[in-house]
């Protein structure tokens, strides 16, 4: 039900994802991940076309946080600020973290060895919702607010997949 994979780049690292809808304490938890009491990033799935964003997004912020080079202030922010096509810290987490009325979340953990599993199972057992398999976050999708944050046209559409401008969008923002 959950994803893992390795950073291409970090073969050691590993980024693991999981999805819950029907979730009853999103304020509870959006409250412990600004405690710092959540060692994960806590993403609205609504604004997410697949976990491959999710992977761009934790390569790119576990990449400038081991040059020391992030925007924000750790690495579970930077991961939420990199799924952004902007350069507003405070309008990434707007509409990627999670808010308390949320009943959907996407759990995020960036670790090291398998071992490390342990931050996951701790998470998920903060999480008052049901679980589903990572790959079907595209069933919370909200296209079109999609769209229209990454402003990607009809035409755009017809020669790429959406989850090409998006990632498009994600990766050009530094350079824009």
């Amino acid at each position: 039900m959950h994803l893992t994979q390795s950073l291409e780049l970090y073969p050691d690292t590993k980024v693991t994802q999981v999805l819950f809808k029907s979730v009853k304490n999103a304020a509870e938890l959006k409250q412990k991940a600004v405690e710092g009491k959540i060692n994960g990033a806590l993403i609205n799935p609504t604004m997410l076309v697949s976990p491959f964003q999710v992977l761009v997004a934790a390569n790119k912020a576990f990449h400038l946080h081991s040059i020391g080079n992030m925007k924000t202030r750790s690495l579970n922010s930077e991961i939420i600020f990199n799924l952004s096509p902007t350069n507003s810290i405070s309008d990434a987490f707007k509409r990627f973290g999670i808010s308390d009325r949320d009943d959907s979340a996407l759990v995020v953990v960036v670790h090291g060895k398998d071992n490390e599993l342990q931050a996951v199972s701790d998470i998920m057992a903060m999480v008052d919702g049901q679980q589903l398999p990572v790959d079907e976050v595209s069933s919370l999708s909200d296209l079109e607010k999609i769209r229209k944050l990454y402003k990607v046209t009809p035409l755009e559409e017809t020669c790429g997949t959406l989850l090409d401008a998006v990632v498009c969008r994600m990766a050009i923002k530094d350079v824009m």
